[in-house]
């Protein structure tokens, strides 16, 4: 059997207008309406597998909140079917099931009891949540005098030290600081591995596709993508920088007018693209074609660390673009994008672009030593500047290669470049000395 299963679920939540709407249609012989009903979700149908981290994504007020709920027990649908098989242990909104006026110890038992462990459990278990809370002292006081970052450290410890086979987490780890965000991940990661099944929710895309085995996408509550989390991230990503786009009105440019016989068309012109996992835009341009080549200008099959290479991009205008950008973005093995730039971004600013224009641009880089693994090259031109832009063509991961070993060992995912003293002291600029005379 699945560890969750949800089969036509809606959930509707009824809208009153004021206070005294609710108790008329309470106490009306004829029971008349006077709520409209808002559907936090609709239609909602999917399983999870015993052990899968299965991660949901959308926007605020998608009803991902809602259908982690429900999982949960806390909210029942208003139809469907929903099957859970197994402890469940939640890490949902912030404090949720403390009591703030007992000690961070009380909501441990207290916690602890509710999910049918005995005191002996929580006993043995104790030690091991007040170590990673590290809330010191503070574990004795009431839970009302904790900052918010003290009581997801004391509901995360609680979360994942009850034994759960499944654990919801719902956005609760972006109020947390980064050591301690880093600590709760691993033990993500960890619990991953033995097995537990995870429901994630988290607008850190990065940490969904890194750790999720597959993904759901959310719009208004109802189901719009689900599958493999690279692919269902990176159409999401794509439709939110869409509907951006829409609020985006771009004056500065629109009025110059080149004077010119015809099109612009580059001497150098790459036309070939060696992969489309995703592509979107508007289409007023296109991506031509992507190389990634040598400082010789040759095609290059594998990435050297510490090299300097030059990656290549052409485009063409279908339309008229005002402010062109041309850029890319390097993505690892894992999907997260590691890092990226464009034409704006470097301070070179394109003239604009009429139908038919093809530019090609080269953007020159020099390598920094890298962990052995594969990379991928995502081009793209927008229109618009760094503060906003509407994407015209993106293409993911059009070009992938692998990076070669580096003579010296790679602790982490890069080495920066370095320079060792020993016993030397720091230079300081000398004081300057007022004479007395």
């Amino acid at each position: 059997m699945n560890a969750v299963e949800f089969q036509g679920v809606s959930k509707s939540y009824a809208i009153y207008d004021s206070p005294g709407d609710r108790l008329r249609e309470l106490v009306s012989p004829t029971r008349v309406k006077r709520h409209r009903d808002f559907w936090a979700l609709h239609d909602v149908s999917f399983e999870v597998h015993r052990g899968e981290t299965f991660c949901i994504i959308g926007e605020n007020g998608s009803g991902k909140s809602t259908l982690l709920q429900m999982v949960a027990g806390i909210l029942h649908p208003s139809s469907g079917t929903i099957a859970v098989d197994g402890r469940v242990s939640a890490l949902l909104e912030l404090g949720a099931g403390f009591n703030p006026e007992f000690t961070g110890r009380d909501n441990v038992y207290l916690n602890g009891s509710i999910l049918g462990l005995t005191t002996r459990q929580i006993d043995e278990r104790y030690k091991d949540i007040e170590t990673f809370a590290e809330i010191g002292d503070f574990i004795n006081q009431p839970v009302k005098t904790y900052s918010s970052g003290m009581v997801v450290r004391l509901a995360f410890a609680v979360a994942i030290n009850v034994d759960p086979e499944i654990l919801l987490v719902d956005e609760a780890l972006a109020v947390g600081d980064l050591y301690f965000r880093q600590r709760c991940m691993r033990k993500v990661h960890e619990m991953r591995t033995r097995g537990i099944t995870i429901l994630f929710v988290s607008h850190a895309v990065a940490d969904v596709k890194a750790i999720g085995d597959r993904a759901l996408w959310l719009d208004h509550g109802r189901v719009v993508e689900l599958g493999d989390p690279d692919r269902v991230v990176a159409r999401y990503l794509a439709a939110m920088v869409e509907k951006d786009s829409t609020y985006l009105h771009i004056k500065a440019g629109t009025e110059v007018k080149r004077q010119s016989a015809g099109p612009v068309h580059a001497p150098e012109v790459v036309e070939t693209i060696p992969n489309v996992d995703h592509r979107y835009g508007d289409g007023r341009a296109e991506v031509l074609g992507i190389a990634v080549l040598d400082e010789q200008g040759r095609p290059l099959h594998v990435l050297d660390p510490g090299s300097n290479i030059l990656v290549r991009i052409s485009v063409r205008a279908k339309e008229e673009v005002p402010l062109p950008m041309v850029g890319f973005m390097l993505r690892n093995q894992l999907g997260m994008d590691f890092s990226g730039t464009n034409t704006a971004r470097e301070g070179h600013e394109l003239e604009p672009m009429q139908p038919g224009d093809i530019y090609t641009v080269d953007f020159y880089l020099d390598l920094p030593e890298l962990y052995p693994a594969s990379f991928s090259f995502s081009p793209a031109i927008a229109d618009g500047t760094l503060l906003g832009y509407q994407m015209c063509d993106w293409i993911d991961n059009a070009v992938v290669l692998q990076m070669g070993r580096s003579e010296a060992q790679i602790y982490g995912y890069i080495h920066l470049p370095c320079r060792v003293e020993v016993n030397s002291r720091v230079k300081r600029e000398p004081l300057l000395e007022k004479r007395i005379g």
